[in-house]
């Protein structure tokens, strides 16, 4: 079977270099890492009795990882002002029940720039903000920020299909 449907002559799986995140319809500037999209499925062990066959595996509960998003520090306060709508130094008054959730959309694009995959991320919220790395004098290095959100699911988006290669 061919893995690719369109360009049957194509051998070679997508390369993961190549993708933009997207939250209130905004793509975010200045990425360099999105952690993997992951689910788990607990089993769920059940034992009949008089059965010396051992147990039946049920699937249980889904969970979804969290997803972490790196950039290089710049003056861009995208993290840092998604990340105050939960908690930031002016207090709990200052929370945004109405607006620290977000649906994220990641894009996949091939080398020829084409969008070739897209996943929706649901009710994503940060959990965790890093505003800087450890700081050294005696290194060589870009710093950088992070954020990781806690999301209750996503879903690849089927209206992207396969693009045909010149």
């Amino acid at each position: 079977m061919a893995k690719f449907t369109v360009n049957t002559h194509r051998f070679d799986p997508y390369q993961n270099f190549k993708f933009k995140i997207k939250w209130d319809n905004q793509y975010v500037a200045g990425l360099n890492k999105c952690s993997a999209l992951k689910k788990t499925t607990e089993v769920v062990t059940w034992y009949e009795a008089g059965d010396q066959g051992g147990g039946h595996k049920l699937p249980g509960k889904t969970s979804y990882d969290a997803i972490t998003l790196e950039a290089g520090v710049t003056h861009d306060r995208t993290f840092e002002a998604w990340a105050n709508l939960i908690n930031n130094y002016q207090g709990d008054a200052a929370m945004s029940l109405k607006n620290f959730r977000k649906d994220v959309i990641v894009d996949v694009f091939n080398l020829q720039g084409k969008k070739v995959l897209s996943y929706k991320v649901y009710r994503c919220w940060v959990s965790e903000y890093q505003a800087l790395p450890q700081l050294d004098a005696s290194a060589n290095a870009v710093m950088i920020q992070s954020v990781k959100l806690e999301n209750e699911g996503w879903e690849r988006d089927s209206s992207v299909t396969e693009p045909a290669e010149l």
